[in-house]
């Protein structure tokens, strides 16, 4: 393994890479169908279902760190964003009564293919 100084920056569910003297990334992982794995205390992996003998490794300056990308990419996945407004979405609408989603005009069938169950 070779181990090459990198800048990252996480958008939405893209974990840009960047070389430490350029502008433009060099690369992006899309989060998707992925394991976030932590390694060692400042070290965490990332690999991909598809892919699993692949891993992208990444050292933090602190363990701290190491903790706060993790739990930042583990929400970072279409999936997960998926579930979080479902759950909310199902949320509002005991409290309320009410539908949040039905204001902008998303049919029952098209909503995020939910299973969900009225009550």
């Amino acid at each position: 393994a070779v181990l090459k100084k990198r800048l990252v920056k996480l958008v939405v569910n893209f974990l840009f890479y960047f070389r430490t003297d350029e502008a433009e990334p060099i690369g992006a992982l899309l989060l998707e169908h992925c394991r976030i794995t932590k390694e060692e205390e400042n070290v965490f992996s990332i690999s991909f279902i598809e892919e699993p003998e692949r891993k992208y490794c990444f050292e933090c300056d602190s363990e701290e760190q190491c903790q706060e990308w993790i739990e930042a990419l583990k929400r970072a996945s279409y999936e997960f964003m998926r579930r979080s407004l479902i759950f909310y979405r199902n949320e509002i609408q005991k409290m309320t009564g009410k539908d949040p989603l039905e204001q902008y005009g998303i049919s029952e069938e098209a909503r995020f293919q939910l299973g969900t169950r009225r009550q």
